[in-house]
């Protein structure tokens, strides 16, 4: 088991009552995995923007060359990022939250 340091005021805002009457791990968890699900918000909220935008998703986008198509203008290149990025962020954000709840379900053993 590793050993966790923590500073008296970090201590004592977990302590706190929102997140009440559980242990430090199970604490630190569900902070976590609220922060999944906000940038997992996020992320989907981008591409939700961006499917809106063009009309498709965005492996058809890619599959289309439009950002050729669209002369690679900088606004059609920088929703190319930004969408990738959400892409990426989804798979990655829904991946962490699977394996929290799997290794949830192990410590309820």
């Amino acid at each position: 088991m590793n050993a966790v340091i923590l500073q008296e005021s970090t201590r004592k805002l977990l302590e706190e009552p929102l997140i009440e009457g559980q242990d430090l791990d199970a604490k630190v968890r569900l902070l976590l995995q609220s922060e999944y699900l906000r940038r997992l918000s996020r992320y989907r909220h981008v591409d939700k923007l961006m499917v809106g935008k063009y009309g498709m998703q965005f492996d058809e986008f890619v599959a289309r060359g439009l950002v050729k198509e669209k002369g690679f203008s900088w606004e059609v290149e920088s929703d190319t990022m930004s969408w990738e990025t959400a892409i990426g962020g989804i798979k990655t954000m829904e991946r962490k939250l699977k394996e929290l709840r799997e290794t949830d379900h192990v410590h309820r053993r």
